[in-house]
C-alpha cells in the first residue's frame, strides 16, 4: 500500500520522527569544522566533516556569545545539541548549544584567548586571592572519589593534620562531561556548614585530560567559590586556568594538601618555642620590674631618712625614751593597784574566812544556814569547815542571851 504526502507533510512527519527520538534530542558529534560564518543576526554557521559525511550545525545567537574566535577551519571539534529538520530547505541539521575544540592546535588558541579575555575582567588578579587558614577543621575535597587524587589527599592530611575533617565531593575530571560535574561540584560546596577551604585535584594524565580546568564555566565557579580555593591539578608543568583563578595552587595534589593542612608537629615545636619565649620574656620583664621597683624604694627611703628621719632624729630619740619612763609608770601603777585588787579579794574569799575557825552551815538541801531560827530541833545539818564537812542533828538551840551567861 502506497501512502500518500504532499511535500509539507511529508516534511512534518520526518521532523516529528526526528524530534520524538531520544538519542537525537541529547548528543554529542565530534567531526572537523569546514566551514564557520557569523550571520549580522548573530547566528553561528558551520559544518562539521567525517570521513565520508558531512553535518551541517547553526548555533543560535543566545548560545553562540560563549564561542571564542578560536574556530578555524581543519579544527577537531565537539558539538553537543540536538537533530532537527530545518522545512524551508527540506534538511536536517544539528542545533548546537555547545562547541568544544579537542585538537592540540585549537584547544592552545582557546586557552589563550580565553585567559586574555579573564585576565582582562581582572579575574586572575593576585588582590583577589584569599588567604588560606592556618589551621583548617573542616575542608572540602573536590575530585573524583576513585582517582589517586583523593587518596594522596587523604593520606597526606591524615600525617600532616588529622584534625581537619574531610569533605568529599565527587565529581567527573576529565571527558566532555567533567566541566558541568566540577561546577555542580563547586557550588554545593557552599552548603557545606562550616567550611573553612576546598580543594580543587586531580592526578596525573596527558594534557588533553586537563581541558576542563580550562573551560570557562569552571574557571568562573573556582573564582566564586565562597571559600578559599586551593588547586592541585596534573603535573609540575601543567598550569591550567583553574589554576589561575583559585586562591592558591599547586603542581600536584599531594602538594596542595601539603599547602593546606599544616605540619602538627612543627605546630608543635613553633608551641614549645613560643612557650619557652614567652618564658623568657616573662622573667626578663619580672626581673626589670623588680630591680626597677628595688631602686625606687630605695631612692624614696633614702628621700625619707634625709627629709624627715635624720634631721630630726635627737627629737625622735627624746621622745622615745619619754615614751619609755612613762610607759614604765603607768605599768608600775597598774601593777600596786592589782596587787592591792588581789589583797582585797583574798581577805573577802570564803576560804580565808574558813582558815580563821569559822563554819558554814548548809541544811541537806544545800540551803544556808545563817541563824539559829532557821534550824529546828531534830534537823540534820551540814557544817564546812576549811578541811572537810560534817554532818550534824539540832538536839538543842541555845538563844544569845543564855549563851552569854554560859
Amino acid at each position: 500500500m502506497i501512502v500518500e504526502f504532499d511535500v509539507d507533510q511529508l516534511t512534518g512527519y520526518i521532523r516529528d520522527l526526528l524530534e520524538q527520538d531520544a538519542n537525537l534530542r541529547n548528543l554529542r558529534v565530534i567531526g572537523e569544522l569546514f566551514d564557520f560564518k557569523v550571520h549580522s543576526s548573530g547566528h553561528v554557521y558551520f559544518t562539521i566533516l567525517g570521513k565520508e559525511s558531512r553535518l551541517n550545525c547553526v548555533l543560535f545567537k543566545s548560545d553562540a556569545r560563549d564561542v571564542p574566535k578560536w574556530p578555524q577551519k581543519g579544527d577537531l571539534v565537539a558539538v553537543e545539541g540536538r537533530i532537527g529538520l530545518y522545512p524551508p530547505r527540506g534538511a536536517y541539521q544539528l542545533y548546537a548549544r555547545r562547541l568544544v575544540p579537542i585538537g592540540q592546535g585549537a584547544i592552545a588558541r582557546a586557552k589563550e584567548e580565553l585567559r586574555l579575555r579573564l585576565e582582562k575582567e581582572g579575574l586572575f588578579d593576585i588582590r583577589l586571592k584569599r588567604p588560606i587558614p592556618k589551621l583548617p577543621l573542616k575542608a572540602a575535597v573536590i575530585t573524583s572519589p576513585t582517582g589517586a587524587a583523593v587518596k594522596d589527599v587523604i593520606k597526606v592530611s591524615s600525617v600532616r593534620f588529622p584534625q581537619c575533617e574531610l569533605i568529599i565531593v565527587p565529581c567527573l575530571v576529565q571527558g566532555l562531561d567533567a566541566p558541568k560535574s566540577i561546577v555542580n561540584a563547586l557550588r554545593k560546596v557552599q552548603y557545606i556548614e562550616g567550611l573553612d577551604v576546598a580543594l580543587l585535584v586531580r592526578g596525573g594524565g596527558s594534557r588533553d585530560d586537563l581541558s576542563p580546568f580550562d573551560d570557562e564555566a569552571v574557571v568562573r565557579a573556582v573564582r566564586l567559590c565562597p571559600v578559599p580555593i586551593v588547586t592541585g591539578l596534573g603535573h609540575d608543568i601543567d598550569l591550567t586556568l583553574a589554576d589561575l583563578a583559585a586562591d592558591l595552587h599547586a603542581p600536584t595534589p599531594s602538594a596542595a594538601a601539603e599547602r593546606t593542612f599544616p605540619d602538627r608537629f612543627a605546630l608543635l615545636h613553633s608551641l614549645e618555642n613560643l612557650k619557652s619565649a614567652m618564658t623568657r620574656g616573662v622573667k626578663t620583664r619580672l626581673n626589670e620590674r623588680t630591680s626597677r621597683l628595688e631602686h625606687i624604694f630605695c631612692y624614696i627611703q633614702n628621700i625619707v631618712n634625709d627629709k624627715y628621719l635624720w634631721r630630726n632624729r635627737s627629737l625622735l630619740e627624746s621622745l622615745s625614751r619619754e615614751l619609755a619612763k612613762n610607759t614604765q609608770r603607768k605599768v608600775e601603777s597598774h601593777k600596786l593597784s592589782l596587787a592591792r585588787a588581789v589583797d582585797g579579794l583574798d581577805g573577802a574569799s570564803p576560804l580565808k574566812i574558813l582558815s580563821k575557825g569559822f563554819a558554814y552551815c548548809r541544811d541537806e538541801e544545800k540551803n544556808k544556814i545563817s541563824s539559829a531560827l532557821q534550824v529546828t530541833l531534830g534537823e540534820n545539818i551540814v557544817v564546812q569547815f576549811i578541811d572537810g564537812d560534817i554532818k550534824a542533828c539540832v538536839t538543842d538551840k541555845v538563844p544569845v542571851d543564855r549563851r552569854l551567861l554560859d
